[in-house]
C-alpha cells in the first residue's frame, strides 16, 4: 500500500509508491519511476494476464519458475532503463513471511547468473534489547541467517539495528555465528538524523567492504 510508510509519494511518471521511495530519491540524487517499485500484485497480474494470453502454451502456472521469472524480467529491466553502474533492490518484510519468499529465491538466482562477484546480499537485521537484564540479544539475527541459508541466500553484509550501543563484541559473535567477515558486520544503530546515516555506514567502511566485493 501507497500509504504503508507514511504519506503516498509520486514519482516523475505519476507512480504512486509509498514514502521509502522518496528516501532514496533524496539519499541517491537519481529520479525514479514506476520501473522501481515491484510489487506482488503487479507480478501475479501480469502473469496471469500472460497465462489467459496462451503465452505459457496451456502449460502449469508455477512459482518457480513463471513468478520468479517475472520478478527478475522487472529487476533486469529497471537495471537497463535506469542505466546505472550499480542497482539496489530492497525486499521489504521479515525474513520467512510466506510473501518473501519467490523474491528471495530471485536474489539466490541472480547470484547464480551474474556471479558472486556482480551481486552482494545485505541483511538488515534487529538487535532487540532486554532492559531488565541490560543486554542485546543475537539469537533473532542467528535464526534469521540460517532461514536466509535454508533459502539458498548467505548475506555478505549484515546491518544490525538497535536503538542502544552495540558493543563490538555483539558484533564479533554475529560474525562467528553467521559465518560473515567481522568487518562486514555493520552497526546501524538509532540516530537522531537520518542524514547521519551514510556517515556512519562510511566510518564502518561500508564504501571500502562494497568496492571489494563488487
Amino acid at each position: 500500500s501507497p500509504f504503508q510508510h507514511g504519506e503516498v509519494f509520486v514519482l516523475d511518471d505519476g507512480s504512486e509508491t509509498d514514502l521509502d521511495l522518496g528516501h532514496y530519491e533524496r539519499f541517491t540524487d537519481t529520479h525514479l519511476s514506476g520501473l522501481c517499485s515491484v510489487t506482488t500484485g503487479k507480478v501475479y497480474s501480469e502473469v496471469l494476464a500472460e497465462e489467459r494470453e496462451g503465452k505459457y502454451l496451456g502449460g502449469t502456472i508455477q512459482v518457480v519458475p513463471h513468478i520468479t521469472n517475472k520478478i527478475m524480467s522487472k529487476i533486469e529491466l529497471a537495471l537497463k532503463k535506469m542505466d546505472v553502474d550499480v542497482l539496489v533492490g530492497e525486499i521489504g518484510g521479515t525474513i520467512g513471511d510466506i510473501e518473501g519468499e519467490p523474491f528471495i529465491e530471485v536474489v539466490r538466482q541472480l547470484k547464480k547468473k551474474y556471479g558472486a562477484d556482480n551481486v552482494v546480499s545485505q541483511h538488515v537485521t534487529l538487535l532487540p534489547y532486554l532492559a531488565g537484564s541490560n543486554e542485546l540479544k543475537t539469537k533473532p539475527t542467528q535464526l534469521s541467517v540460517r532461514e536466509l541459508r535454508r533459502m539458498g541466500v548467505s548475506p555478505d553484509i549484515i546491518f544490525c539495528r538497535a536503538d542502544v550501543k552495540i558493543p563490538k563484541k555483539i558484533l564479533r559473535k554475529v560474525s562467528y555465528f553467521c559465518d560473515v567477515d567481522e568487518e562486514a558486520v555493520i552497526p546501524a544503530e538509532t540516530v537522531s538524523s537520518i542524514y547521519e546515516i551514510p556517515l556512519r555506514f562510511q566510518k564502518s567502511g561500508l564504501g571500502q567492504i562494497l568496492a571489494k566485493k563488487l
